[in-house]
Formats: C-alpha cells, sequence, structure tokens
C-alpha cells in the first residue's frame, strides 16, 4: 500500500520539528559557548553549514539503517526500493541528498506524489524507490 502526500507530509513535519530539536539540543548551544553569530543569512555561514549537515545526515542516516525516519515510523510508512532489494547507500544518498535537494529546491515536485500511481516524488522516480505503509504483524 503507496504512502500518499499527506500522511508523508505531516512525517516529514514530524521529522523537521525533531531536526529543529537536534539543532537546538547540540549546535545552537554549542555555538553560543564558542560565541559564534546565530543569525547570518550566507549559504556558507557556519551555522548554515552545520544545520545542513544535520539535516541531511538525519535523513540519509536513518533512511539507511532503518528504512524510515522517526516521522515515517511515528505514522508506520517506509521507504522501499522498488526491486525489493535492500536500500543500498547509493540509493539512499541520492535520495536522500540530491533527490531531497532537487525536490527542496522546486518545492511544487513533492506534489508529484499525488499524482503517481506509486505516489512517489520525484526524489523517489530518481532512486527508484517509493514509500509504503508498513504492515505489522501479529
Amino acid at each position: 500500500d503507496y504512502a500518499g502526500f499527506w500522511i508523508r507530509f505531516w512525517a516529514y513535519l514530524l521529522d523537521l520539528a525533531v531536526i529543529a530539536s537536534l539543532n537546538g539540543i547540540l549546535v545552537y548551544p554549542v555555538f553560543r559557548l564558542m560565541e559564534l553569530p546565530l543569525n547570518e543569512t550566507s549559504m556558507f555561514a557556519p551555522i548554515s553549514i552545520v544545520t545542513a549537515i544535520i539535516f541531511y545526515a538525519y535523513f540519509v542516516l536513518m533512511t539507511k539503517f532503518f528504512g524510515q525516519t522517526l516521522g515515517k515510523m511515528v505514522f508506520g510508512l517506509k521507504v522501499t526500493a522498488l526491486n525489493q532489494a535492500k536500500l543500498s547507500w547509493s540509493t539512499v544518498l541520492f535520495r536522500e541528498w540530491i533527490g531531497r535537494f532537487i525536490s527542496g529546491t522546486i518545492l511544487v515536485l513533492y506534489s508529484v506524489v499525488g499524482f503517481l500511481p506509486k505516489k512517489q516524488g520525484i526524489h523517489d522516480l530518481f532512486a527508484e524507490t517509493t514509500v509504503i505503509h508498513e504492515r505489522t504483524s501479529n
């Protein structure tokens, strides 16, 4: 059962809250302690680089090791390869880093999830993955 746009959207919002919490607990206190600026808006400002690393590392590592982020876990979703193989590093890196960058640059691209038969985003199409509702068996 493929996961549609809205359930994935809510999972993504929860993931953003987790990432914001990680930044608030780990990154910002260290920057304050080191008296580094927190309000620079440049893409190459130290705070921008570190928070981008946290963002991408969260999605890459969670997807590689668990097949899902915390947001997906809460909503019972899981990333799977279309060929049913275990997610490889190259697949995960492409999906979560390059694909997410492309989709994030042109936000309307996320909406294609609602229109494709396998509910894939552009990043899923590139990586040959999709997001499914995880089944639990008792």
